[in-house]
């Protein structure tokens, strides 16, 4: 009798993945050096840190990025289980405050940018505990060899540095950030120095709510305190905050808040050079999308069919989501991208429509119009006119100021030189630059002394009171006249200095 052999054979092969062929293939995930080092505070926040610090080292091809935090640390059994690719399942239960999801961020956002990661941590009163992968190594080695000796030069360096308790993260061999530049490569230099900074500003964004509570996260960039961007400009009282909306997806609720932000001429030119944020103002409209207030997606109008285009800019939505929406808005590895569910997508549209719809009145001075129509005291420079069918500008023949040079000079070579400003308005030039560098333009006496603005504001006001107008009502005119309604402090206290002039 033949014996059947086959019954003694598993019924499967073992087809493990290759070491150095698999973890080359996960340096490829896409992270840019900002989201990397985002997505390693992650796990610093994950850690109940209170302070992290990132500091660049640069030397050339052997500069050193260090990720230091002050949380809970880890043990050394935690420590491994960290730094085993793919340690959590993304279908396992979280806590609803973890930030994390595939078990693949410390490692992934690493090894897009080095080739050598060593991580120390410390838990309290427990020993230090160190391991490292490196590239080369396990490319040689063809195993998935964990390293447990650290050089020593930079593991004094860490133990010198984690006293109590916490984790640092040391990313060295760092051929996508400065690849084999030489440590006298000036260029090589300086674009490392604007990379730091390109980082900064991310995180200023990214973490902008923790940053922003009492006595919450603090973030440091080479010694550089780290401060909260908001997209929103809460604080201002020129935003506008429309109807929150609640929408259900996959059994739970999330909160959508659009906001309008004010127009340039009612914020202070810090605040809007501030708020356009790291790409300018087009590229930050949208949707701003936050798991557990940590920012995903900032400014984007999520495949919905909206373009970005300059008359919608102020336009900025937010939308809160909790970590068990991850797989319905496929949120990746990189945390950088979200995509809503088909369900939502008529009332997301709906809401972007209408937050649109109220930028663009604030961006076109609909509401300035209104004023003007509104106000028998309101005396603007230019008018809209109409002529064979196309608009035109032209100066206000009847503003006070104009009828005092009239009165004082000649009529004709006056109106011979208004016409040919009028007709000579750089329309286009105007047209082009505002689509491609908007915030350049400057508002209404940017940077310019207070004497300049007081000497026309004089001159307005004295042109006021020959037409015939009373001090009160002429008061009045310059509150709601161009350019002076964007300075009510600034006349109001240049009436007060001329009511003591007058006495």
């Amino acid at each position: 009798m033949i014996a059947n052999t086959a019954a003694a054979e598993p019924a499967y092969d073992l087809a493990q993945p290759e070491p150095s062929a698999l973890v080359e293939s996960l340096r490829a995930f896409g992270y840019s050096l900002r989201t990397a080092i985002a997505d390693l505070i992650d796990n610093s926040v994950a850690a109940k840190a209170k302070n992290v610090w990132v500091h660049f080292e640069w030397d050339g091809a052997d500069s050193r990025i260090t990720i230091k935090d002050d949380g809970e640390g880890m043990t050394e059994e935690e420590l491994i289980k960290a730094m085993r690719p793919g340690s959590q399942s993304p279908l396992e239960e979280r806590s609803p405050k973890d930030l994390g999801r595939f078990g693949l961020g410390l490692k992934t956002a690493s090894f897009s940018q080095c080739r050598r990661l060593t991580v120390v941590s410390r838990v309290m009163n427990g020993a230090l505990v160190a391991r490292c992968w490196d590239l080369d190594y396990v490319n040689k080695t063809k195993e998935w060899r964990l390293l447990k000796t650290i050089e020593p030069e930079p593991l004094a360096l860490l133990k010198e540095t984690l006293v109590d308790q916490g984790t640092i993260v040391l990313w060295q061999k760092m051929d996508r950030v400065t690849g084999h530049t030489r440590s006298d490569d000036d260029k090589a230099y300086k674009r490392f120095l604007e990379a730091i900074e390109k980082v900064k500003q991310h995180l200023e964004m990214v973490f902008h709510r923790y940053l922003e509570r009492p006595n919450g996260l603090k973030i440091w960039v080479n010694g550089r305190p780290v401060t909260g961007w908001d997209p929103f400009l809460r604080s201002e009282k020129a935003t506008q905050e429309l109807p929150v909306e609640k929408l259900i997806c996959d059994g739970h609720e999330l909160s959508v808040v659009p906001y309008v932000l004010p127009h340039q001429s009612k914020i202070s030119a810090d605040i809007h050079r501030r708020a356009s944020g790291m790409h300018g103002w087009n590229a930050h409209q949208g949707f701003y999308v936050y798991r557990n207030e940590r920012l995903l997606v900032g400014g984007d109008w999520l495949g919905l069919g909206f373009q970005k285009e300059e008359h919608y800019k102020l336009a900025r939505i937010q939308i809160d989501l909790p970590n068990s929406m991850d797989g319905e808005w496929q949120i990746d590895v990189k945390k950088s991208r979200a995509k809503p569910p088909g369900y939502l997508k008529a009332n997301l549209k709906r809401i972007a429509s209408l937050t649109r719809e109220r930028a663009v009145e604030i961006y076109r001075h609909r509401g300035k119009v209104m004023a003007r129509q509104n106000s028998q005291n309101f005396v603007f420079l230019w008018e809209q006119k109409l002529r064979h069918g196309k608009f035109f500008y032209s100066v206000n023949r009847d503003h006070p100021l104009v009828q005092q040079v009239y009165r004082s000079g000649n009529k004709a070579e006056l109106d011979a030189l208004l016409s040919m400003l009028e007709e000579s308005i750089p329309v286009s030039h105007i047209l082009i630059t505002n689509a491609g560098e908007p915030e350049k333009f400057n508002t209404p006496y940017e940077n310019a002394p207070p004497e300049a603005l007081q000497s026309v504001l004089r001159s307005s006001f004295t042109a006021l009171l020959n037409s015939g107008i009373g001090a009160e009502d002429a008061r009045k005119r310059l509150l709601g006249m161009d350019p002076f309604n964007l300075f009510p402090d600034f006349v109001e206290q240049f009436l007060i200095e001329v009511s003591r002039e007058g006495k």
